[in-house]
């Protein structure tokens, strides 16, 4: 797979910091963040992986489209199902985009948090995450400069 999307990004150095990030995403850590991504790859920081995510060099669409391509071409089948549900993901700030006091089903309360909406594929021969888009509330989307 990682052969399959290096061409998305357009220089060595993010190529390299993308492939460790995803052997991070899939070893075995208790707790999957920005500390622990980077420690795994090696490094001192999570500025490196930071900075990786926030790139103009790559295209997080075109990754996306290749993800779900190899997940049709390996597990694709007619009775696969298309999954949307929503997860909430407690935040004790305001400075995160979407970060409000709302609902999330996920701690079963209303509590400052942001809510991720993500799209996954299962089929009798297993499944896969497709796609995720952060929910902004209409309190950020209201005040453009909170958006900035």
């Amino acid at each position: 797979m990682l052969a399959r999307i290096a061409g998305r990004f357009s220089r060595v150095e993010s190529r390299k910091r993308a492939f460790a990030y995803v052997r991070g995403l899939l070893a075995p850590l208790e707790r999957r963040n920005g500390w622990t991504l980077a420690e795994q790859a090696g490094d001192g920081s999570p500025d490196g992986m930071q900075a990786l995510l926030c790139s103009p060099c790559w295209d997080r669409n075109a990754v996306r489209d290749e993800v779900r391509d190899y997940v049709v071409e390996h597990i694709g089948d007619p009775d696969g199902v298309l999954i949307a549900d929503e997860t909430g993901f407690a935040k004790k700030g305001r400075a995160s985009a979407g970060v409000q006091r709302q609902y999330s089903g996920t701690l079963g309360r209303t509590d400052n948090c942001q809510i991720g909406v993500f799209l996954a594929y299962a089929t009798p021969k297993g499944r896969a995450l497709l796609d995720r888009e952060l929910y902004l509330p209409v309190s950020w989307t209201d005040d453009r400069a909170r958006c900035r």
